[in-house]
């Protein structure tokens, strides 16, 4: 165990024994949700720094953008907009797979990619 680990272990455990935490409106209940869920353990840490650095990365952007458009998309009436709409979901959806393939080596959209390769002669 390193030296801060069994420091802040001490820290706790002393809070503990005062009482600090009997109290807590959340003792007993699962934490709040931190919009994580998909982020690799990995990254999790670094991802929450940033979150409440106020620094937003850009796959969450991205999936919070793919949102608004299929928001859009469901109430849109015209057809001419629907297609400018699809056109940027697209664009959108297809940055972001990039972005998630590159950080987890994992390919989001495996018929894509077989087709891709196909054409590329390396199937």
């Amino acid at each position: 165990m390193y030296a801060f680990e069994i420091v802040a272990e001490r820290k706790i455990i002393e809070a503990m024994e005062r009482g600090e935490f009997d109290n807590n409106p959340l003792a007993g209940k699962p934490l709040p949700p931190d919009g994580l869920d998909n982020v690799s353990p990995e990254l999790r840490m670094a991802m929450k720094i940033m979150k409440n650095a106020g620094i937003v990365p850009e796959e969450i952007m991205l999936k919070k953008e793919i949102s608004s458009i299929n928001e859009l998309l469901r109430i849109c009436a015209s057809d001419e907009e629907k297609v400018k709409l699809r056109l940027k979901l697209n664009e959108k959806q297809l940055r972001y797979n990039m972005l998630m393939e590159k950080r987890t080596g994992k390919v989001f959209l495996p018929e894509y990619h077989e087709k891709i390769m196909e054409k590329l002669g390396r199937s």
